[in-house]
């Protein structure tokens, strides 16, 4: 009974290496997209490998749909450990990252092959080294939900169409730059709210990956669509600090390896299944869609762009540099 006391006294004190180590831990999952998207389906898979990797020990329950809050919401909740981990995109983290922003450069790559190299590079691992200091997490992987495409109410058949339109847009800096460049007027919104400001004309237009245009419908009322592929959306896989500070070696070892698993098959699906989702979307009735919409149609926008942006982060002439050699 002595020995018993001793056990459990030391415990409570969080003094007990081998019984922290054996530690059960149901990880909290913050998501912004729905139940029916990849990184959702991904996540729950996530949780399945936590817990053959870890004996049953670790599992996941994931809140969809932004049940949270917004990703900011959700990042001041990693920061306390109020929330275990997040997928969050690099968009909203470039509010605390600045050399996150090189990810967003227009055009960078082309296509979403091209784009999964970039993600998979070490100038993009790099990056996530200053997530720690910066927000208070531990960026496990990057993953990403496609190419960005343009959709709006009414045709659009030059860049100076952009000019006044009220472009939904994911909050953040070189996203919002973007468009400002052309003379649009940027909503920044959640992505729940999307469907309903188009329908009601809140918006004019937006930029979306085509597995949440399929998902939400978008298409409903915005007909028209051009496939531009300007920019590479990411994602990335965090972790509290907080949380990631209570693990054991052996612990972090197992989550990191399951999130990388399904960072790369959440990647690889989005690169495999990126021309089907086009063609989904051309056998919409009543949707127009224009293909083969390159950085010409756009004029001078990536000089423009980089000459602002090259000046905040090294990290887009050190993209740039990389995408030139695929």
């Amino acid at each position: 009974m002595k020995r018993l006391l001793t056990a459990l006294a030391l415990l409570a004190a969080g003094t007990v290496p081998s019984l922290s180590l054996a530690q059960e831990q149901n990880f909290r999952v913050g998501l912004i997209t729905p139940p029916v998207h990849v990184w959702n389906k991904e996540v729950d898979a996530m949780g399945v490998t936590l817990g053959e990797m870890s004996g049953g020990r670790m599992g996941i329950t994931a809140f969809p749909s932004g049940q949270l809050g917004n990703e900011g919401t959700m990042l001041q909740q990693l920061q306390t450990g109020a929330l275990d981990m997040a997928w969050l995109t690099t968009a909203g983290l470039t509010l605390r990252v600045p050399d996150m922003s090189a990810l967003h450069a227009p055009f960078l790559v082309t296509n979403i092959a091209d784009a999964a190299k970039v993600l998979r590079s070490d100038e993009a691992r790099e990056i996530l080294d200053a997530l720690p200091a910066a927000t208070g997490t531990v960026g496990l992987c990057y993953a990403m939900t496609g190419m960005r495409q343009i959709m709006a109410k009414d045709p659009i058949t030059s860049a100076a169409d952009l000019d006044g339109l009220r472009f939904r847009i994911t909050p953040a800096p070189p996203i919002q730059n973007f468009f400002e460049m052309f003379g649009a007027a940027p909503a920044p919104m959640p992505l729940t709210q999307v469907y309903d400001a188009l329908a009601n004309g809140q918006i004019d237009a937006i930029d979306m990956d085509h597995e949440s245009i399929l998902n939400f419908g978008y298409f409903d009322h915005a007909k028209n669509m051009l496939v531009t592929n300007h920019q590479l959306f990411g994602m990335v896989a965090l972790v509290s600090g907080r949380v990631w500070a209570g693990l054991s070696d052996e612990d972090k070892g197992i989550v990191q390896a399951a999130a990388q698993k399904h960072c790369d098959q959440t990647v690889d699906q989005f690169v495999s299944e990126e021309a089907s989702k086009l063609e989904r979307l051309k056998a919409i009735d009543g949707l127009t869609i224009t293909e083969n919409v390159g950085q010409e149609f756009f004029g001078d926008i990536v000089e423009r762009w980089d000459a602002e942006w090259s000046a905040q982060t090294p990290y887009v002439e050190r993209m740039r540099a990389l995408t030139a050699s695929f």
